[in-house]
């Protein structure tokens, strides 16, 4: 029988409303390039005890590759318009020179808190353009959620997709929760004993 491990999630997220919004999914997290990731990985306890550390920005970014074809390329729908830079500055690191991989980030322009305090047609239709404003920037087929208020809406940007693509096309596109993401890694890594 082997030992039972556990999963430590940090939310480093500043509302309660949204740390209460991912529960669901953790049970059955700042998208970025956080710096607790290297920080924590390069912890004594954690090499010597061969603990496995990924944030949801890492985690959507290796499922985006894994999932799509090799000639398509990925890309992030996030919330706030300074979101967009500091992405695509992120990506150039985790990325290098497999910039062509990588279509872009388009933003919503709302606060993360906004997408669950303010109207929800308004955020539905700011997801819906600015997912399209993604997918119209050509061979799309990744999307990752950038942001973990974004949570269970897979839907909107799947609509998005099947409006801008049609169908058959929309349909095929992956869209990649990094909570999901990130909780599978790690689930992953514990049956493969990393």
């Amino acid at each position: 029988m082997s030992a039972k491990r556990s999963i430590l999630i940090i939310n480093p997220n500043s509302t309660q409303g949204m740390t209460d919004a991912l529960k669901p999914l953790v049970d059955e997290l700042n998208y970025n390039e956080h710096p607790l990731v290297p920080l924590l990985k390069d912890q004594d306890a954690i090499k010597r005890e061969r603990k496995s550390v990924t944030g949801i920005f890492e985690a959507s970014i290796g499922s985006s590759l894994l999932a799509m074809g090799r000639e398509q390329r990925f890309g992030i729908v996030t919330a706030g318009k300074a979101w967009e830079e500091l992405l695509t500055k992120a990506m150039s690191t985790w990325l290098g020179s497999g910039l062509e991989r990588f279509a872009g980030v388009e933003s919503t322009g709302l606060k993360a808190v906004e997408l669950h305090d303010a109207p929800a047609e308004d955020v539905k239709t700011r997801m819906l353009q600015a997912t399209t404003r993604l997918v119209k920037r050509g061979n799309v087929g990744a999307i990752c959620l950038g942001c973990a208020g974004m949570a269970g809406m897979n839907e909107t940007v799947r609509e998005a997709c099947i409006d801008e693509l049609g169908e058959q096309k929309g349909r095929a596109v992956v869209i990649v929760d990094g909570v999901q993401a990130g909780v599978g890694f790690l689930e992953s890594a514990l049956r493969a004993g990393l």
